[in-house]
């Protein structure tokens, strides 16, 4: 335990690219007095050279825009250049189009770290932190429909769309019981097509989202509350155990210090918040 409680304290001693102080980490000494990231992080980390992060592309609260060069921008993208300046290695992000794409390719040499939700199912394969920030996910329904609250959408003959492989979708698959679930490939984009097409009683997103497909069919309503929080959080391979733990250090770190937030506040998004502390 001493061991593990060590390597979770362990952030990078240099400062970071967001100018936060340096943390006790499993640093080494140099001769001149400063201090340089334990190799055995590094390597697990960024074991090419340079840190690959994946970034799930559909999620538009963290990706938000493009850089001049046409990469991804956003609360994502900040947190993998943080971790890779920290780490002192150059930084590649890696794009998918959704969040079960980037868990399909863990442990095939794809990506070295993964800023997407921490679901069951995708830490079989995936290490995850804690998470850095929440998304709220509920239901909206059509005009005219009875359902009002959250307790009344998992009955016999109700139908929920929502969009394959979303990581509320995957929480729907554990626990809807009497409901039918209907899940569309595609993206929201899609689900939100089908929903409409076939009349269905419900739709499930994430709150920003729904906020703006409710122009798209006035009279319909969102429900108060939610059924989950998505957790975003950064995952890396099981195998990769002492950076694992300099991850969940740094996560905890970014959120203690304001650094979550003012990712937030400088990418303008609405409908996200920093998580709790672990």
């Amino acid at each position: 335990m001493p061991h593990r409680r060590a390597m979770l304290a362990c952030l990078l001693a240099p400062m970071g690219a967001a100018g936060l102080p340096p943390l006790p980490a499993r640093a080494q000494s140099r001769s001149d007095g400063t201090s340089r990231m334990s190799p055995e992080i590094v390597a697990q980390l960024a074991p090419t050279g340079v840190l690959r992060a994946a970034i799930n592309m559909g999620n538009f609260l963290l990706v938000t825009g493009r850089t001049p060069d046409g990469g991804p921008e956003g609360v994502s993208p900040e947190m993998a250049r943080e971790i890779a300046s920290r780490l002192g290695v150059p930084l590649k992000l890696v794009p998918y189009a959704r969040p079960n794409e980037i868990a399909d390719a863990a442990g095939t040499d794809a990506w070295d770290i993964a800023n997407i939700g921490a679901e069951p199912q995708r830490a079989e394969k995936i290490s995850f932190t804690a998470a850095y920030c929440e998304i709220e996910a509920t239901y909206l329904v059509p005009p005219g429909s009875p359902i009002t609250a959250m307790d009344q959408v998992d009955r016999k003959g109700i139908r929920i769309c929502s969009g394959a492989g979303a990581a509320y979708t995957l929480w729907l698959e554990r626990n809807i019981r009497n409901a039918e679930l209907v899940l569309v490939p595609g993206g929201g984009g899609a689900a939100f097509k089908r929903f409409l097409d076939e009349r269905m009683e419900v739709y499930a997103g994430l709150r920003p989202g729904l906020i703006t497909d409710i122009e798209k069919l006035p009279g319909a309503r969102i429900l108060d509350g939610q059924f989950m929080a998505v957790q975003q959080a950064i995952g890396t391979n099981r195998r990769n155990e002492a950076a694992a733990a300099w991850l969940s250090g740094f996560v905890e770190e970014a959120k203690a210090s304001g650094l979550v937030a003012r990712f937030i506040e400088k990418h303008k998004v609405r409908g996200l918040s920093v998580a709790p502390a672990a």
